[in-house]
């Protein structure tokens, strides 16, 4: 296997100091423990924050830095600003609570972006230093969506992936956030984005759709020049390791002891960090909804609720917590006794062996977030349950639930429904249990953490990586051969590369600055100009007619070499399909609405731009396969465009323009097309050998050069005439 470039917000280690000097240990969780074997055999690095070291002397510093090494760990410093705006401002109080659809808790206006992308830049900076070829590079998380994009742009050849733990929330979500736009491109540097259900990426899918008009085919979509996979990977647990804890004798022991202290009630447990997604006061409400509604379970019940401190820094968690403890106190006020309280509520962190022991002790685990990416305690859970007994309560709205399809699945925002599950669990019949945990524990053994990182990093090797392209940065060469060109032929397409898309066709005429900028091209000495539009000719001509070059209409099927020469057609084209196809488009036009048909005189063409983008796009993609369907014997070819879908008569095309242009041209004359979609590649296609082809945008080409969009179309040409 290549070696794996981990980068993550944290290192997976825990640094110690104490009067005997200080340690670095090795951390236990779940991603560090998946990662560990690949990390080691291919002899790779790990890149991220140690924790806070700040405080240690000099000698105690370089002694981290030793044990680090050791580790095979790459140690990022970030000051305690850094921290603070980066880590607990931008991640945690604007993109934690936004991809747990709680937008009201974000901040009123955003102050710590700059520090996140200037933090995103350092991450990228010390993983690039690292990077050897051929490396793979796994980058983790939410505190890190730049750093694919900022990869990408130093290091064009890597393979590179991207894992999001936490929800991907909707469209209609994500796009309240500002600087939504630079996430979803820096996520896009990634060759493979992965999430724990399919649901997210069908989230980001939409997204993507919705605020940047990229279309996902089935997982790939393609962005500047690249393919892009996306897919579902749900992260597992070591879930051997926490059924060999489970049947330790020290942890079986302590099992004995909770159900010797709980003989006389059945033990309900909920283990959680204390975070406000985690929907414990909800928890608590259906709790003591059911000692309200149901008198028998008063004193016989036992809910243990461990809440691990989490994010102290953080006002929303101090609130929090501050309502958590309310709600104990008043349900043990109302159904506690002399002797005994329903709730038991530990505010401390646990070790897995205590956990482990609470878990196979526990009648009922109550797992209840109101949002969460996967949650790994339900796994935990089960795993911990060799004796195929206890029953699991889980929220649908956690990623678990599509894999733990056999616990009691309940809205964690319905109270009355969760103390009904609740209840439901405490009554189960025992062959219902066994057989329900049986087949959770399957799932849950199979598809484990190991998987997890298999599954992914298999993926991503299978990617291939995109051949070397002569990008932006190549384009020098390129303008200097044709400043250097004894004779030079350009032939450029008009709506997408020489100005922006508009809302309407009719909308995009030239502006004053391109009207001059075509002007001085035209008439600069040995050059030649042609547009080569999909455009009608009335609106070329109306539109750039008077100026001294040469016009093709509806992707040349009409020609005029030169102002006040006749328009020529090509000849044997076949209209007579119009008929049959108009009223197809125009049923769909009419039931999309903002959709409309534009009619040229050898094409049809159907415009969803003001159209809901990912409404616009399912419709684009159904009336393609209608058309490909009923007219697939046909005169006629259709071809997909930015927003629109356009029939033409077959044997229509840019191509041919290249042909009819070229005939007279001078020896050694240098042909240079730019273009942006599907259309021209046919005029890039048919350029000489020697022919220089540039795509305006991101999409899949063929061109050997690349710029984005109209702006960088116009400083190329405006730079060819400085020259």
């Amino acid at each position: 296997m290549s070696r794996l470039l981990l980068v993550s917000n944290r290192l997976p280690v825990t640094v110690k100091a104490d009067k005997d000097g200080v340690s670095v240990v090795r951390s236990a969780g779940g991603l560090a423990t998946g990662l560990r074997g690949p990390h080691e055999r291919s002899g790779g690095l790990w890149v991220g924050w140690p924790g806070e070291v700040s405080r240690l002397t000099e000698a105690q510093r370089a002694s981290v830095n030793a044990q680090l090494a050791e580790l095979r760990c790459v140690p990022i410093q970030l000051s305690a600003s850094e921290v603070s705006r980066y880590y607990e401002g931008y991640s945690n109080r604007v993109l934690w609570p936004l991809c747990h659809y709680l937008i009201d808790r974000m901040p009123r206006q955003d102050r710590d972006w700059d520090v996140y992308r200037k933090v995103n830049e350092r991450f990228a900076d010390l993983a690039v230093r690292h990077y050897q070829p051929g490396d793979t590079i796994w980058v983790h998380d939410y505190q890190l969506m730049l750093v694919p994009a900022l990869l990408r742009a130093r290091l064009p050849q890597a393979r590179i992936g991207y894992f999001h733990h936490i929800p991907f929330p909707s469209s209609e979500i994500f796009r309240t956030l500002p600087h939504r736009t630079d996430l979803l491109r820096g996520l896009l540097g990634a060759d493979l984005i992965g999430f724990h259900t399919l649901a997210y990426a069908r989230h980001f899918a939409s997204t993507l759709m919705r605020l940047l008009g990229l279309e996902t085919v089935v997982d790939r979509v393609d962005y500047n020049g690249r393919e892009v996979r996306l897919g579902g990977f749900p992260m597992g647990i070591d879930a051997q390791a926490f059924e060999n804890l489970a049947n330790e004798p020290t942890v079986l022991e302590d099992v004995r002891q909770h159900r010797e202290k709980s003989s006389e009630q059945r033990l309900v447990l909920g283990v959680d960090r204390l975070d406000y997604t985690k929907g414990i006061p909800r928890r608590l409400l259906a709790v003591q909804r059911l000692l309200e509604r149901e008198p028998e379970w008063r004193g016989k019940l036992r809910f243990v609720q461990i809440a691990v401190p989490s994010r102290t820094a953080v006002a929303d968690y101090a609130a929090y917590r501050d309502e958590v403890d309310e709600l104990v106190g008043r349900i043990n006020g109302l159904y506690g006794g002399v002797h005994t309280v329903p709730v038991h509520y530990l505010y401390r962190s646990f070790n897995e062996r205590q956990l482990a022991a609470l878990y196979r002790a526990a009648d009922v685990m109550l797992v209840t977030p109101i949002r969460d990416g996967m949650n790994l305690v339900a796994k935990e859970f089960c795993a911990a349950r060799p004796d195929e007994d206890g029953v699991l309560v889980l929220s649908e709205l956690a990623g678990a639930s599509d894999e733990l399809g056999d616990a009691l699945l309940v809205n964690p925002y319905d109270v009355e429904g969760m103390a009904d599950a609740l209840q439901a669990a405490l009554e189960m019949p025992l062959e219902e249990r066994r057989t329900r945990m049986r087949n959770m524990r399957a799932r849950v053994k199979e598809y484990d953490i190991h998987w997890w990182v298999r599954s992914f990093l298999d993926t991503l090797e299978a990617v291939p990586t995109p051949p070397p392209r002569r990008e932006p940065a190549g384009m020098e060469a390129a303008l200097e051969g044709m400043r250097r060109a004894g004779n030079l032929l350009l032939l450029l397409d008009y709506d997408g590369t020489l100005v922006p898309f508009a809302p309407k066709p009719e909308l995009a005429s030239p502006d004053a600055e391109l009207l001059d900028l075509l002007q001085r091209l035209a008439t600069r000495p040995n050059t030649r100009l042609h547009i080569v539009s999909g455009r009608p000719k009335e609106t070329l001509e109306a539109w750039v007619g008077g100026l001294p070059m040469g016009l093709h209409a509806e992707h040349g099927l009409w020609s005029r070499p030169a102002p006040g020469a006749p328009w020529t057609s090509l000849e044997g084209v076949n209209t007579e399909w119009k008929g049959l196809v108009r009223p197809v488009l125009e049923s769909f036009a009419a039931r999309v609405p903002g959709a409309f048909v534009e009619e040229k005189s050898a094409s049809l063409a159907w415009h969803y731009r003001q159209v809901d983008p990912v409404f616009g796009a399912t419709q684009a993609r159904e009336l393609r396969l209608h058309l490909g369907e009923v007219f697939a014997q046909g005169p006629l070819e259709v071809l997909p465009g930015d927003k629109v879908v356009e029939v033409r008569a077959r044997g229509v095309d840019k191509g041919r323009v290249v042909g009819v242009v070229t005939q007279d041209m001078a020896p050694g004359t240098l042909v240079v097309a730019i273009g942006d979609d599907r259309t021209d590649e046919d005029l890039f296609a048919a350029l000489p050998e020697d022919g220089i082809s540039i795509h305006a945008g991101g999409k899949d080409t063929r061109a050997g050069y690349r710029v984005q969009g109209p702006t960088e179309v116009r400083r190329l040409l405006s730079a060819l005439l400085v020259g």
